[in-house]
Order: C-alpha cells, then sequence, then structure tokens
C-alpha cells in the first residue's frame, strides 16, 4: 500500500513524463553523512552502524570520508553529501550569504586552556606575558571567547600581550608535553587526551561562554544539512536524530562500547577514560530553542571581537540557523 503522499508523487511525476518507481514502504532511506576520516563523529557514525540504530529508524547511513574540513563543507554546498557535521558560526555565515543550511545539535564539547599540573597559572589573569599555543587559527571560537573574557574582566589583550603560537592540534600537545609552552588551548578531545598525560583545565569555552552572557553550554558542532533537504526527507532527518540519540545513550551508559571503540579512538586505560568523560559532558541536553538563543548572544560577542572575517556582513546571527524541526 502507498501513502496519499506516494500516490501524489506518482501523478505528478506521471504528468511531468517521469518514469518512477516509489520506495517500498518500509525500505531505508540512504542519508550520506560526510565525515573526517580521523575525526571524533566517527565514534557516533561507527556505534550507529554497529548496532543498527540507522535501520532500525528507517534509514541507512553511508558514511563518505573526507581528508580535511574543507572538502567537506564543499561536498555539503556541491550536494555531494546530505549532511556533515560542522560549525553553527559557519552555518550562520553560509545562511547570510544565501544558502539554506541548518544544524541539528551534535555536542557541546569544545576545547580548553591546558597546563601542566604544577603550573603556577591558576586563572585568566596569569596568562599575562606566557607562551600560549593556540589550534584552530586567530579566529577560533574557543579562543575569541576566552579573549572577550580577559578582556571583560581583566582588562586584558591576550593576543597582544603574549607570545602567540598557532599550530596543528597534535603539534601543539606535543609541544606542551614537552614544556615548549606554558599554556595550550586545543580541541576538545586533545585536551582530553592531555588531562590524561598530567595536564589540568585552566578555563574552557564553555565556562567563557556562561560567564559572557550564555545560560548553558552551546553546541559547538552539529549535524548540517540544507533546510531544503530536510523539508523534503523529514522522515530521514527525524531517523538520524533519533539514531544519534541512540548511539548517544549507549555511549553515555555503556563503558564496555568505549572498550569496543578503543582502537578507533586510538586510545586506552586513562586516556581512554578521560575521552569517554569528556565525550558524556558533551552531549546537549537542553531545548534546541535554548541552544539557538545563547548561540545568538554569543554571536554578537564573537561578531564584535572577530569582526566582518569571522562572521561576514551580519552582526546579528541569521534565523533558522538552528534547525526547527525539533524545536521545544
Amino acid at each position: 500500500m502507498y501513502s496519499r503522499r506516494d500516490i501524489l508523487f506518482l501523478a505528478l511525476a506521471a504528468q511531468a513524463g517521469l518514469v518512477l518507481r516509489p520506495r517500498p514502504a518500509g525500505a531505508a532511506e540512504t542519508v550520506r553523512v560526510g565525515a573526517l576520516k580521523y575525526g571524533t563523529v566517527n565514534w557516533e557514525l561507527d556505534t550507529i552502524k554497529h548496532h543498527g540504530f540507522d535501520a532500525a529508524n528507517g534509514i541507512d547511513l553511508e558514511i563518505v570520508y573526507f581528508a580535511g574540513e574543507d572538502a567537506s563543507n564543499v561536498a555539503m554546498l556541491a550536494g555531494d553529501v546530505d549532511v556533515i557535521v560542522s560549525d553553527w558560526l559557519w552555518v550562520a555565515r553560509q545562511r547570510t550569504a544565501g544558502d539554506d543550511l541548518t544544524l541539528l545539535p551534535y555536542s557541546t564539547a569544545v576545547g580548553a586552556i591546558m597546563v601542566k599540573q604544577d603550573s603556577p597559572l591558576t586563572g585568566i589573569a596569569d596568562l599575562k606575558e606566557q607562551k600560549i599555543g593556540i589550534a584552530g587559527g586567530p579566529l577560533d571560537k574557543s579562543w575569541l571567547l576566552i579573549q572577550a573574557l580577559a578582556r571583560r574582566d581583566h582588562d586584558l589583550d591576550l593576543p597582544s600581550e603574549n607570545e602567540v603560537v598557532y599550530g596543528a592540534p597534535p603539534l601543539l600537545a606535543e609541544k606542551a608535553m614537552q614544556g615548549e609552552l606554558d599554556a595550550v588551548l586545543n580541541f576538545w578531545h586533545y585536551c582530553a587526551r592531555l588531562e590524561a598525560n598530567g595536564f589540568r583545565r585552566l578555563v574552557d569555552a564553555n565556562e567563557a561562554a556562561r560567564a559572557l552572557g550564555a545560560a548553558g553550554d552551546v553546541s559547538a558542532l552539529g549535524y548540517v544539512f540544507h533546510e531544503s533537504w530536510a523539508e523534503q526527507n523529514t522522515a530521514a532527518v527525524m531517523g538520524l536524530a533519533n539514531a544519534s540519540t541512540a548511539a548517544k545513550d549507549l555511549l553515555a551508559s555503556s563503558d564496555e562500547e568505549w572498550q569496543r571503540l578503543a582502537p578507533l579512538a586510538r586510545a586506552e586505560g586513562e586516556e581512554l577514560d578521560k575521552l569517554r568523560d569528556r565525550y558524556r559532558e558533551g552531549i546537549p541536553s537542553r531545548p534546541v530553542s535554548e541552544e539557538q538563543a545563547d548561540a545568538a548572544k554569543l554571536y554578537e560577542i564573537l561578531a564584535d571581537i572577530g569582526g566582518e572575517q569571522l562572521v561576514g556582513p551580519s552582526a546579528e546571527m541569521a534565523p533558522g540557523t538552528f534547525w526547527t524541526g525539533v524545536m521545544q
């Protein structure tokens, strides 16, 4: 049996001269997800596929690997994949430019400024005249939020009053381990590995965001897709959302699942435990409406400090940056 929607679609297709066969009832719809080859999102995607959470929710997750973020972004904009995991700020900028990208929250895990356990540094004010490594470049969101907090609370201009070294995350993590840096701001999973190797968190971006006015943690990353695709494939988007939730629930509750993922995470022992714990802390728990409201506040702060080079021509976050299909 076909639904009225299927019958109407076939009738319109026939009028257009197209020969189409409707998808059989209950057949899984393929959702192409672009992912970085060694990105942490693969832990969740692998969990979804291994346990059949995609099939259980009416979709067939097809993972397309990319070597870098730029390549996955281009593929998304070109329509070569249906979904990628990316940054809400990038989504907002693309919407300002006229694209219809939107985002479903994926993780609130963010970077932190890390120092060695025996470091004399105890707060942001102590960072003055230190050598700081920064992953993600000068326009990294975490770096800008921490800068904004340092300026507001301590009248401290971190980029001008410190020796700042920008570099790749693994290189900076290694330099920090070797004592070549006084502090390092790195991506969340590198921070977790550093924690397992004698480092502590001085301040993280979520702390800075809350101090600057956010009511709670905002997802740094989300599942990104075209709004027009979501409108035409609502069941597929909800299937992806539900499969993601099932995987997160398992990863939140099962230490055994993390042992299965150990080779993929390339970690064991305390490193794996820290990655597990920080991943769990980053599972979104707030209504999307609340995240969207806080993201809009943070956008204005980031626009002020990062300027047009960061956000483009708009000083306000574009409406629709967060997908309203799951608004609460």
